[in-house]
């Protein structure tokens, strides 16, 4: 199949399945003309791929995780799943950041309520 028919497959755009190829993501063949083709298979990959974005991998992680659905082996799927628990802690400790850059932005935000609740009137108004 062409690009744009495993675009509408996948519900990726083509510029994504190009960039997916430059990543080593995806392979294709090339016609005489330099036209991509894919094979059927690749459906599943570019949704597999999608997901593992969507999960918050990068490209380079991704790559590093493909070893194990293209040569499936024990020793593949515990590097993978070491690589994946890697991200799942580097998720964590951003989102306890986040968490840690919200709590303070409440605090300013209540010491900034205390602040307009103290205002006259009239300089509420304005404010």
């Amino acid at each position: 199949m062409r690009i744009g028919e495993l675009a509408a497959r996948t519900g990726a755009s083509v510029r994504s399945l190009r960039y997916y190829e430059e990543q080593g993501l995806l392979h294709s063949t090339r016609s005489s003309g330099g036209q991509r083709h894919y094979a059927d298979e690749q459906v599943e990959r570019v949704r597999f791929v999608q997901r593992l974005y969507a999960a918050g991998l990068s490209s380079r992680t991704i790559v590093e995780l493909l070893p194990c659905v293209d040569a499936p082996s024990t020793r593949n799927s515990d590097a993978a799943l070491k690589r994946m628990a890697g991200e799942r802690d580097r998720l964590s400790a951003h989102i306890e950041d986040l968490v840690r850059t919200r709590d303070a932005l409440d605090r300013l935000m209540a010491t900034a309520r205390a602040h307009r609740d103290g205002l006259p009137e009239a300089a509420a108004a304005c404010a």
